[in-house]
């Protein structure tokens, strides 16, 4: 099954559809969120001789979830206090029935309905050991105000560990920004699946350390209310990780066209082609204005060149079209962009190969950039293409300011691979891969190292020699956007948080294939 991450909405479908179809009792889903997020509290505080615990709780589920953490806290022996902001006649349903448990226990249960009330104890909440947020959790949808507002700042004021129920409360589930303020949680527990917000910026942040709990949703649940979100893992991309048979040659690992560069511009191809070749793909045809060839030549030894017309300013000329149309035959995919410019006799080449290329297209940069204004082209092409946006490109292809996309990029990277009918590989912290049916993945690898010139064309090569190899573009996006991401990780680790160059990205590669073949790459 997928790594799913859940809407608000999607996960209160299945919550609905456990309790009404399968028969299991609201009650017991909360008794077993309850439970389980007390024994994570008390597995990452253990080293504390005795807990004194503060229990801030809303007056829905989520709430009713920290009446249970709060009263299996206090038969474990932790010191409890509960802090509900509400009055008690306004708590209902489950969350009412564990409240009556907790009151029939020696737990100490403090009223708060007003902002005077909350203020008062702002001190002896603060004086706990580690605090629990169990305000608001998914079902938030507008700014977080009043009373509860002040709850998230005494709870941030604090200074002391925060364990948040579901999601930090005042976090927009399904995009990770916050809505006002939010709590910055130490500890956040979720229960039957990730959220998006977990793993999206800035909501990653706030989340803190994320731990997943089975809380008994039967698994066909999710295959029934199908989400359409998930996170990058390995099995995403399995076929890459398929030992080569001993008679593999360079003819049967694929031949990968890179049109690319221009004057002053000759590193994007390289880096580009770097990416390709180091992905595994077997021959590389590396096509470029003829004034830079030589430059290319001797970068990348590996790479068969190909010199193109090009203007008197040193970029690709449209007469280079009928040229390119040969050289792409008998080629498995072709990628497009890096480096390459923006002139118009460049841009009017790239938007005739759009819609004539007899083979798949993989596409970036100032590729990207000549589809402004026209993507509608993309409907025209002969196969689904592959769109590698960083954030100003994507703002560029769709008329919008970045700010708009940075609000709302899975939106955007879904609407785009919808009404394009192509994927789309949205780059940037959390990167996306959006399919032609709507479905995103968020891929969880790389760092803010990887800030740096280069990086997108090395992720642009990697897509290319991964379809060249014949995995086709779900499978190719996958592969290419988790290991570029791992690479960067690696040389985080290895070499340190910043300095690292793109090209020593590409080199990581043939590390991560053989622990892939191994089965030991985490």
């Amino acid at each position: 099954m997928k790594r799913y991450l859940v809407t608000a909405d999607e996960m209160r479908r299945m919550d609905r559809m456990t309790i009404e179809d399968f028969g299991i009792p609201g009650l017991v889903l909360m008794e077993n969120a309850g439970r389980q997020a007390a024994d994570i509290l008390l597995e990452t505080f253990s080293s504390r001789a005795s807990i004194d615990v503060g229990v801030a709780a809303g007056r829905g589920n989520n709430g009713g979830d920290g009446f249970v953490i709060a009263r299996v806290l206090a038969s474990r022996g932790c010191s409890v206090t509960v802090y509900v902001l509400s009055s008690r006649e306004r708590i209902t349903g489950d969350a009412l029935e564990n409240l009556a448990l907790i009151e029939a226990m020696d737990i100490e249960i403090l009223w708060l309905a007003s902002e005077v009330e909350l203020l008062r104890v702002e001190a002896r909440m603060s004086a706990h050991d580690v605090l629990v947020d169990a305000l608001l959790g998914t079902g938030l949808n507008q700014e977080v105000r009043g009373l509860y507002r002040m709850a998230i700042d005494i709870l941030n004021r604090s200074k002391k560990p925060i364990v948040s129920v579901d999601l930090p409360s005042g976090l927009d589930a399904d995009t990770g920004t916050p809505l006002g303020c939010c709590v910055q949680a130490h500890t956040t527990v979720t229960f039957a699946f990730p959220k998006i917000a977990h793993l999206l910026l800035p909501g990653s942040v706030y989340t803190g350390h994320l731990h997943v709990v089975d809380i008994g949703i039967p698994p066909m649940v999710a295959e029934r209310v199908a989400p359409r979100h998930a996170w990058l893992g390995i099995r995403d991309f399995s076929d890459v990780a398929r030992i080569r048979h001993p008679e593999t040659h360079k003819g049967k690992t694929g031949h990968c066209l890179l049109v690319a560069g221009s004057k002053g511009k000759a590193g994007a191809a390289g880096l580009a082609g770097r990416g390709a070749l180091r992905s595994g793909a077997g021959l590389l045809t590396l096509a470029c204005p003829a004034s830079i060839q030589p430059v290319l030549h001797g970068f990348l030894m590996e790479a068969m060149t190909e010199a193109l017309p090009e203007t008197p300013d040193g970029v690709l000329d449209a007469a280079g079209l009928r040229f390119l149309l040969e050289l792409a035959a008998g080629k498995d995919v072709l990628a497009l962009g890096p480096g390459i410019g923006q002139r118009e006799p460049t841009v009017r080449l790239v938007r005739e190969l759009v819609v004539e290329s007899p083979i798949p297209l993989v596409i970036d940069a100032d590729g990207l950039n000549a589809l402004a204004g026209d993507p509608s082209i993309l409907r025209r092409a002969k196969h689904p293409a592959v769109l590698t946006p960083h954030p100003g490109e994507m703002a560029r292809l769709v008329g919008a300011a970045v700010s708009d996309i940075q609000r709302d990029r899975i939106g955007h990277a879904r609407k785009m691979a919808e009404g394009y009918g192509c994927y789309v590989l949205l780059k940037g912290a959390r990167s996306l891969v959006a399919l032609p049916d709507g479905f995103v993945y968020v891929n969880p690898t790389g760092n803010p190292g990887m800030a740096a010139a280069g990086m997108g064309d090395v992720l642009t090569g990697m897509v290319a020699g991964f379809m060249a190899q014949g995995y086709g573009q779900q499978a190719s996006c996958a592969a290419a956007v988790y290991l570029h991401g791992l690479c960067g990780d690696r040389l985080a680790r290895e070499k340190g948080p910043r300095g690292f160059f793109a090209s020593e990205l590409a080199d990581v590669l043939p590390t991560l294939f053989r622990e892939l073949e191994s089965g030991s790459l985490s």
